[in-house]
């Protein structure tokens, strides 16, 4: 395998993820919110 591909690939990697957790988080978090009103409702 060429490196200068896992030079180009890994910052997009990299940053993919870390949107990814970054959504993520919050999404759970709004989940979260919905099921805890749900419950109250």
């Amino acid at each position: 395998m060429d490196w200068r591909i896992l030079v180009v690939i890994a910052p997009i990697l990299l940053a993919g993820s870390w949107a990814v957790f970054n959504i993520g988080k919050a999404a759970l978090a709004q989940v979260q919110g919905i099921l805890d009103k749900s419950k109250d409702a």
